[in-house]
């Protein structure tokens, strides 16, 4: 039934017979399966005859679509790590709907989702990130899916204020921080914005052509942005004495984790070094420092004052 809703949803006129095919069963079935989705509530439209078939009424009002068990875990997953991200306010928004979701799960899949939950490290440090609105993620994300251009204020890292008129292409969560690659209209090339230094987006309902990125993707045109801006960005190279699921589940997206002999390789740009030291003294295994040199001298600190910490007496 739930492929059946997946075909209809498509609002395609299906002949009786080639849906029963698609899915495998009878015309017999179909019918059937039909007559229980409409006591769902769906309005599935039939026209009868040699030639008869289904279609779901256009503008219908749907109820919500039960989820096949792929679709169940892969949600539960992402709420878990939206519950651990830089948007404002979603992350009790996200408990919440993680807590309903996996209430309704049947026992199979509860199974699935608490093993996932028990065996992932959450890296949910976001000490010095940047803390994004939703309604500016939703408003910047429907003006890339629309191609329509955007108006916003954008203040620079120096602190200078200014107003953008943009093509924008992608949103890139990179490094602890969001990020806006756009063509700028009034500069006449292309950048890369910090969402948590842009407010008041505005769709200005006037759509364009995509651009030729100068870049293979969004992701890898910031961080070549990024890699431009001295002393202000760390490319963290390290290695560490652990597989490398181990790590990947304990940084999540802020690092670029690959095996390599024994152990494994972690590459991750920071604009600071407390995030690197934390993720070191955390997973609590041999770690060898390639780059930046001052990240030694940072973990080092820390681990001085660690040693300071004293139990209460």
């Amino acid at each position: 039934m739930l492929r059946l809703l997946s075909l209809l949803q498509t609002h395609r006129y299906w002949p009786g017979a080639e849906l029963a095919e698609r899915l495998g069963v009878s015309v017999r079935t179909l019918r059937r399966d039909v007559d229980r989705l409409r006591e769902l509530g769906y309005p599935v439209n039939a026209t009868r005859g040699v030639d008869g078939g289904y279609q779901l009424a256009a503008g219908a009002a749907l109820p919500p679509l039960v989820l096949d068990d792929e679709e169940a875990v892969a949600l539960a997953v992402g709420l878990q790590t939206a519950a651990q991200g830089g948007i404002a306010g979603i992350a009790e928004s996200s408990v919440r709907a993680l807590a309903k979701v996996v209430q309704v799960m049947p026992p199979r899949l509860r199974r699935r989702v608490d093993a996932l939950r028990a065996m992932t490290s959450p890296a949910a440090w976001t000490t010095g990130g940047s803390v994004v609105d939703p309604d500016l993620l939703t408003t910047i994300a429907e003006a890339c899916r629309a191609e329509e251009r955007l108006e916003f204020a954008y203040t620079a890292a120096d602190g200078t204020p200014s107003e953008r008129l943009v093509e924008p292409l992608r949103m890139v969560a990179l490094g602890r921080r969001w990020y806006l690659v756009a063509y700028d209209l009034h500069r006449h090339d292309w950048r890369s914005f910090r969402l948590d230094r842009l407010t008041g987006p505005r769709r200005t309902g006037v759509r364009f052509r995509p651009r030729e990125l100068p870049a293979a993707d969004a992701v890898e045109f910031v961080r070549a942005a990024m890699d431009q801006r001295p002393g202000v960005v760390f490319d963290v190279d390290i290695r560490f004495a652990a597989p490398a699921e181990r790590v990947r589940a304990h940084v999540g997206r802020w690092g670029e984790v690959e095996p390599e002999g024994d152990g494994c390789r972690m590459r991750m740009l920071v604009d600071t070094l407390d995030w690197p030291a934390m993720v070191i003294a955390s997973l609590g295994v041999a770690a060898e420092v390639i780059s930046p040199p001052e990240l030694i001298a940072h973990a080092r600190t820390w681990a001085r004052t660690l040693d300071r910490v004293r139990e209460v007496s």
